[in-house]
């Protein structure tokens, strides 16, 4: 078994900019979360990897906590209407998922790679 080449590129860039772990050239997606068979560029199979849920539950707990102490803020502050709360928070939060799952996911997959890179066939 040969040795494993030290990755190029950190787990925070390329969760970022959502690149391979090993080239950090290759995009990791093919369209939303849906992963790459293998890096374009040096070849690397996203196949064995397996984020499963932790990078949605890791959001969730996240950006929950985010919203809510966002909301209790504009609550004491504002004294807003319900309806306020009703528009906002929604139209906050659903745009803010979508938009970080890529690069939660992209940092669990370089992580995995960084630290269990005989998980992944390498």
């Amino acid at each position: 078994m040969s040795p494993v080449a030290e990755p190029q590129i950190s787990i925070l860039r390329a969760a970022l900019l959502c690149r391979c772990p090993q080239c950090g050239k290759g995009r990791l997606f093919t369209c939303l979360l849906t992963l790459r068979p293998a890096c374009p560029v040096c070849g690397l199979s996203f196949g064995q990897s397996d984020t499963g849920d932790a990078g949605a539950v890791i959001l969730i707990m996240v950006l929950g906590a985010f919203v809510v102490a966002m909301a209790f803020w504009v609550e004491f502050r504002f004294s807003p209407p319900l309806w306020v709360h009703a528009v906002l928070w929604p139209a906050i939060t659903i745009p803010l998922a979508i938009l970080l799952m890529r690069p939660m996911k992209a940092a669990l997959v370089a992580a995995q790679f960084r630290h269990r890179a005989n998980e992944m066939g390498v």
